[in-house]
């Protein structure tokens, strides 16, 4: 079998979709794929303590679905003294 390399794009979905015609007389054999990224992951850059607590006062509240509720939490379990 022949070394194959090629290049493919993730799609939006996040699955890699690909097909490799190898030839009829490599069927039924067991191949080795890798799956490396041809550049790095772009970090996000994180949010300052003042932009954090920001984002979330601005996310409390936002639900406008008025048919949005809160489900039963149910009780509160009572646990016995870890450590005495």
């Amino acid at each position: 079998m022949t070394h194959i390399e090629l290049k493919s794009r993730v799609g939006p979905d996040g699955i890699l979709k690909f097909a490799i015609p190898v030839g009829i007389s490599d069927a039924n054999r067991e191949v080795k794929i890798t799956v490396e990224p041809l550049e790095p992951i772009a970090q996000q850059p994180l949010l300052a303590a003042d932009d954090w607590k920001r984002s979330i006062e601005e996310l409390a509240g936002s639900i406008s679905d008025p048919t949005f509720k809160r489900h039963e939490q149910g009780e509160y379990e009572q646990r016995g003294e870890m450590f005495r």
